[in-house]
């Protein structure tokens, strides 16, 4: 059964572009209710441990240096059918590939530097949105 929260990240590339207020207004504007959320830069022992995940391949180094190379939002996101329909809304992990309409669409410049995050399974929400968040910042 699908759960009802999901897990993002603002990354660094759209941070620094300044699209922090434009993508969290279309997250809002798709039904999303933002139930936690921080700002914060990720030293890469951090990154590095978020990502353990892909530690065996070859792109784990430039992937923890990108992800600590600036300041990210973190954020719980809330709404029925939440993992599905927010990976829906971010698009295709290539700009060039998402559909219009779609934060990557708008906002990504390329595979790497694609804006968000958002988590691929409910299983992997609760792991990520507990790597950032408390049970006390959460609402």
């Amino acid at each position: 059964m699908a759960t009802n929260r999901t897990f993002t990240m603002v990354k660094p590339d759209a941070v620094e572009a300044g699209n922090i207020g434009g993508i969290l207004n279309m997250i809002e504007e798709a039904g999303f209710k933002i139930v936690a959320m921080k700002y914060v830069k990720l030293s890469a022992e951090i990154a590095g441990k978020f990502y353990e995940v892909h530690s065996e391949r070859p792109f784990y180094g430039e992937l923890c240096e990108y992800m600590s190379s600036g300041a990210i939002v973190a954020a719980i996101l809330e709404k029925d059918n939440a993992v599905a329909d927010f990976r829906k809304l971010i698009g295709a992990t290539n700009p060039a590939d998402a559909e219009e309409g779609t934060i990557r669409k708008k906002y990504a410049t390329s595979i790497s530097a694609n804006a968000v995050h958002g988590s691929d399974s409910d299983e992997n929400a609760a792991i990520e949105g507990s790597f950032f968040f408390s049970q006390f910042e959460r609402f």
